[in-house]
């Protein structure tokens, strides 16, 4: 079930209103069944894969808290090496024999495997918690109920936030024992309704308009010069911000009208400084992650500089891979590790620099400077992320630079290239709403709900009725149109 379908529009408001009317104690059980539904509507057959990860890592926190020394640590490593092989099979195994028969040059053998959605996302998570059980950050939870609505939480089930224990299970506990007017509150709907809005508007007025220019280029890169390369440059990272983002923007609204807080996964990435920071401010949930559970168990930065770099390498290396069973990710994983560690290198070289130029680091110029060297540098390895071979991204890269056709410009050749002169500004005007939110975000910390609630009560009406129009009027759906679905139900 999508967010942006009718099905959804239908789900949602039936769980809040039995959510609102049945006893407090059957309110988990109702919100674990819907949760089960809501993923069963992709595909039923897969809830026993969610249901086994569940199982597992719920009985090897049990075993942990009865056992001690080697038999907790085993326990420990038993739930990873399970889980990561329920992933491994389903997500990497057809990945793993084509690059056998690649080396050996033999004939690939694939097997029918459907990728289950959310796999990475329902298995990091539970994964997670075991961690923290066997570290002693977390209690073990012995109600199965609880901590089965804890793994499969519907609104962030499929495609993150990668929520903690320590922030989400707690919240599902306590809704036995909060009364309805604490748990579903009018300024939680009213907030959540404005991210849900908001998301909504990143989704489906950007998101799945930019797919349609992003993929007419991407399918065929030989046909297209410099200028429309370039805006499949530039549009295919915002593509994917506004889709990942959306679905995290829209799960903490849904979650927020339930009384319920998940993390931000998102912090206006695109006015990051350098390639480090984009790190702490795109799909945090998951970078949170890896640093927790992969970079400090490695060594982290205790154990000298080199083994620092190398564990940084490390964890860009598995990000990639996270994303996709193809040398491609991995590559842009690798990409954006080795970026990483030259910035961790030069970065007490270039400060000496710009002490003896004298440079003002709070200048607009000089972030605009380091803000547009880190776009070029993101959506240059964000080309690997996209492209489906090696040789399609390699031709990419070099037709950008190689193949001028500014004529196109003036010729309107252009708006053949998927998107016509109305479908371009409604872009234009779309991603410059977007860019000033961020901005905002940036210089007062408010997040869009946060921000909206601050002004004046005719202005956030007008507002948030502009949003709501362009995205009846403007968005991607109707007759003919497959609702495009989350990109990173596929990861």
């Amino acid at each position: 079930m999508l967010f942006n379908s009718l099905d959804f529009l239908i789900f949602l408001p039936i769980v809040m209103i039995v959510l609102w009317i049945i006893p407090k104690s059957l309110r988990q059980w109702w919100l674990l069944i819907c949760s089960y539904f809501f993923y069963m509507c992709w595909e039923p057959k897969y809830i026993v894969l969610i249901v086994g990860s569940t199982v597992i890592t719920y009985l090897s926190a049990i075993m942990m808290e009865k056992a001690d020394g080697r038999y907790k640590k085993l326990s420990m490593v038993l739930c990873i090496v399970l889980n990561l092989g329920l992933l491994f099979v389903f997500k990497y195994l057809n990945f793993t024999m084509d690059t056998i028969a690649f080396f050996t040059r033999t004939a690939p053998r694939h097997f029918n495997i459907i990728l289950p959605v959310g796999i990475s996302f329902y298995t990091f998570q539970a994964l997670g918690y075991t961690i923290d059980c066997y570290r002693g950050k977390t209690k073990v939870e012995h109600n199965f109920m609880i901590y089965a609505l804890f793994v499969s939480f519907f609104p962030q089930l499929v495609a993150g936030p990668i929520e903690r224990s320590g922030n989400l299970l707690h919240q599902l506990k306590e809704l036995r024992q909060k009364p309805r007017h604490e748990m579903i509150t009018g300024k939680g709907v009213r907030d959540g309704l404005i991210l849900v809005a908001y998301g909504m508007f990143m989704k489906i007025v950007i998101a799945d308009r930019l797919a349609i220019l992003v993929d007419s280029i991407y399918s065929n890169v030989n046909l297209y010069g410099t200028v429309g390369l370039f805006m499949a440059f530039i549009g295919f990272p915002i593509q994917i911000y506004c889709d990942f983002g959306s679905y995290s923007t829209i799960a903490i609204g849904v979650a927020r009208m339930m009384g319920i807080t998940l993390m931000e996964n998102f912090d206006a990435p695109f006015f990051a400084t350098s390639i480090t920071d984009v790190w702490r401010r795109w799909h945090i949930s998951l970078s949170s992650w890896f640093r927790d559970y992969v970079y400090i168990p490695l060594g982290g930065s205790r154990k000298g500089i080199v083994r620092k770099y190398f564990n940084l390498f490390i964890i860009f290396l598995l990000s990639g891979l996270w994303h996709g069973a193809s040398w491609t990710y991995v590559f842009w994983g690798a990409s954006q590790g080795l970026i990483i560690v030259i910035e961790n290198i030069i970065r007490p070289y270039w400060h000496r620099v710009e002490e003896q130029l004298g440079v003002d680091k709070s200048s607009v110029g000089f972030m605009f400077c380091r803000n547009l060297m880190m776009l070029f540098l993101f959506d240059l390895s964000a080309i690997f992320f996209r492209a489906n071979t090696f040789p399609q991204a390699f031709t990419f890269i070099r037709r950008l630079f190689t193949r001028p056709d500014f004529w196109v410009l003036s010729t309107g050749e252009i708006y053949n290239y998927g998107l016509d002169v109305m479908e371009m500004w409604i872009i234009v005007t779309s991603v410059m709403i977007l860019l000033v939110m961020d901005f905002i975000r940036v210089r007062q910390g408010l997040t869009f709900d946060k921000w909206i609630s601050t002004q004046f009560v005719g202005f956030r009406i007008l507002f948030m009725l502009v949003i709501v129009m362009m995205t009846i009027v403007f968005g991607q759906y109707g007759p003919g149109f497959n609702s495009e679905q989350f990109i990173y139900f596929q990861f």
